[in-house]
């Protein structure tokens, strides 16, 4: 069997979920901010990862998000859902859902509650499990920085031998880590950059793309990055990167996900509040979060 025939090349944002202040999901927000992200030059979007609060979203709310995102997405572009559980019962359930919704391929986080016993082999079996009784490619999600498990590039290597199997979401930042992947796994697996503070570099060693938070709120940055590097114009794309970094942190390590809907609200798309029991930023850290995107050039 051969692998299934999709490309993950470009950059995908994986979006935020908009609740309203009533703690449900705000699903015409949802429509709003893809139908302005659709003016981009987006490969796709990430619906229900990290960065749409998964962990905190129900079965059905998941499959909600997706069947309203397919409705607006472009039908050239990928719709990628975050359908990992704890189980791989669950995860297969929700994947088999998630492609009926119209997903083109599922984000699978690597099971962490039982960390100590998540070893390399038991999560190959998971990942193979789950590959077998998807009706839709499956990309490997790791994330050590939540799940504090780490899939190395053996494993990778590895998993990535099953046919159904097409791409990791690396966010490890382990630039190392990510050369074997790529060295290792070879042609038949995609590698993404997990984040844009390190996207350039992921580029250089192999990967095809980035699930980037920064291209929520700075996609032609993102994208510019992406276009530049495979122009060959490596000064201008390196210099681009070392730009966004500090914007990039502010979103991800140092605000997280509070500071992402907030930066979307400072530049006209929903934000709306973090599902409790996250808490939004303070009025001090909308004041540095601003400073940040205007130094930045993301908001003038």
């Amino acid at each position: 069997m051969q692998k299934p025939s999709i490309s993950l090349a470009g950059v995908f944002p994986p979006i935020p979920t908009p609740f309203g202040v009533d703690g449900d999901i705000a699903y015409p927000a949802l429509v709003a901010n893809l139908e302005r992200w659709n003016q981009f030059a987006l490969s796709g979007y990430v619906i229900a990862g990290s960065n749409g609060e998964a962990p905190y979203l129900t079965a059905d709310e998941r499959i909600a998000l997706i069947e309203t995102a397919r409705r607006v997405i472009r039908q050239d572009r990928l719709l990628i859902a975050g359908t990992g559980c704890e189980s791989t019962r669950e995860t297969v359930a929700l994947t088999r859902r998630a492609a009926t919704a119209g997903a083109d391929a599922a984000l699978v986080v690597t099971p962490h509650y039982y960390a100590a016993k998540m070893t390399a082999d038991i999560l190959l079996g998971h990942y193979q499990a789950v590959a077998d009784a998807s009706p839709i490619p499956i990309l490997i999600y790791n994330v050590p920085k939540f799940t504090h498990v780490n899939l190395d590039a053996q494993a990778v290597s590895r998993a990535a031998q099953h046919p159904n199997i097409v791409g990791i979401k690396d966010t490890s930042g382990d630039i190392a880590q990510l050369a074997n992947t790529v060295r290792l796994a070879g042609p038949g697996l995609q590698l993404l950059a997990g984040s844009a503070g390190f996207f350039f570099a992921a580029l250089a060693l192999g990967a095809v793309g980035g699930i980037l938070a920064l291209a929520n709120i700075a996609p032609i940055q993102a994208l510019d990055i992406y276009r530049l590097y495979k122009a060959g114009a490596w000064d201008e794309a390196a210099d681009l990167q070392r730009r966004m970094i500090p914007v990039n942190a502010a979103v991800t390590a140092r605000f997280d996900i509070a500071g992402l809907k907030a930066a979307l609200e400072m530049l006209g798309y929903y934000g709306g509040p973090v599902r409790p029991p996250l808490a939004g930023l303070s009025a001090s850290e909308r004041e540095t979060l601003r400073a940040i995107l205007v130094e930045g050039g993301i908001l003038s």
